[in-house]
């Protein structure tokens, strides 16, 4: 059971965190200063950092927690599932999970407008990245331990994140750009370009 000082502890993390996002999200991320999320809070900039190592590590403190929980649903997936399907099932039947994840530390409206803020800014969508980059290192591992194969001698469970990953990036770019901001519509689009996956890479894109 959580006690009074932990829960104070936890209080305060989330509260910095949706000052820190209200902020990124309104006046920019390059603009926010450390000292402005704290006054927001009514903390001293000490505080943040018994929280976050810095803004960085603010801004993209709800996706690590969205990715942990995608990691922990792959591995938890069932043993006789193909590689590939118990990516696209541990996203696509996690999606409620997820939703709750978010829920429980900022709103998801605000975690979106966060999403769109990392796509629009070039320090963030380096960040995200790099941070994504070794979240499919994660994964391969994952899926190596699964299969029973040396993930460094056999190319297969890091060629699979690799085109999971590329569908990801391929939906929260259109995501980003459409009109469309609901969380539903990245499912759905996620959903939808994983069901294509096949006929694109080995498919004849010819309609002529």
């Amino acid at each position: 059971m959580e006690t009074l000082r932990e829960r104070k502890k936890r209080r305060t993390r989330e509260a910095l965190l949706r000052a820190a996002l209200e902020l990124f999200t309104t006046q920019g991320y390059e603009q926010t200063t450390i000292d402005e999320i704290a006054e927001a809070v009514d903390v001293s900039q000490r505080t943040f950092f018994r929280y976050f190592a810095g803004k960085e590590d603010a801004a993209f403190a709800v996706q690590e927690m969205t990715e942990d929980a995608f990691v922990a649903a792959v591995r938890a997936r069932p043993p006789h599932e193909a590689p590939m399907k118990a990516l696209r099932q541990a996203f696509l039947e996690g999606w409620d999970t997820i939703r709750e994840t978010v829920e429980s530390v900022v709103p998801v409206e605000l975690h979106l407008r966060m999403y769109r803020s990392i796509e629009s800014t070039p320090a963030l969508l380096a960040a995200h990245l790099r941070r994504s980059a070794a979240t499919e290192e994660t994964l391969a591992r994952v899926l190596a331990e699964r299969e029973g194969v040396d993930v460094d001698a056999d190319p297969r469970p890091r060629l699979a994140v690799a085109v999971f990953g590329g569908v990801i990036r391929v939906t929260e770019r259109h995501w980003c750009t459409s009109e469309d901001f609901g969380l539903e519509s990245i499912r759905m689009l996620t959903a939808t370009y994983l069901d294509q996956v096949g006929s694109a890479l080995t498919g004849n894109w010819r309609t002529g």
